[in-house]
């Protein structure tokens, strides 16, 4: 690739391609969220179609479609997010336990393409069995 061309390439993409993704809108402070943990990388706030309470999405910032997208270190990254986020939702909702979903592609589910798991505190005699994959 020439030179300058990756700039011109990256302003393309966030400019045109990735201008209506709304994950990304609520990781620039575009979107308003009730935002449960943040760091430098990631966010995690309550699913505005949530399945329960507490039910949160986690995200990175920077946009990958699936989560086969990501990077090693953006993947080792989120591990931790995750856990940080899972702990929160643990103490705030007294939960004993919670499920974890990705979604990814449309034939498993996945709705807004950017790569997201949900988080959905558990308790005991709660009557839901999990997340639907679908």
């Amino acid at each position: 690739m020439r030179p300058g061309y990756h700039l011109i390439f990256k302003w393309f993409f966030f400019n045109f391609i990735m201008k209506d993704c709304v994950f990304c809108k609520i990781a620039a402070g575009q979107i308003p969220a009730q935002k449960v943990y943040e760091n430098k990388n990631f966010i995690a706030f309550l699913d505005a179609n949530s399945r329960g309470e507490g039910h949160t999405l986690i995200i990175p910032k920077k946009h990958f479609s699936s989560f086969i997208d990501l990077d090693k270190e953006t993947s080792e990254n989120y591990i931790f997010a995750i856990k940080e986020t899972a702990k929160i939702l643990m103490d705030k909702h007294k939960a004993d336990g919670f499920n974890l979903v990705t979604n990814n592609g449309k034939v498993a589910g996945q709705v807004i393409e950017h790569t997201h798991f949900h988080l959905l505190p558990r308790k005991k005699g709660d009557n839901k069995n999990g997340l639907a994959l679908a």
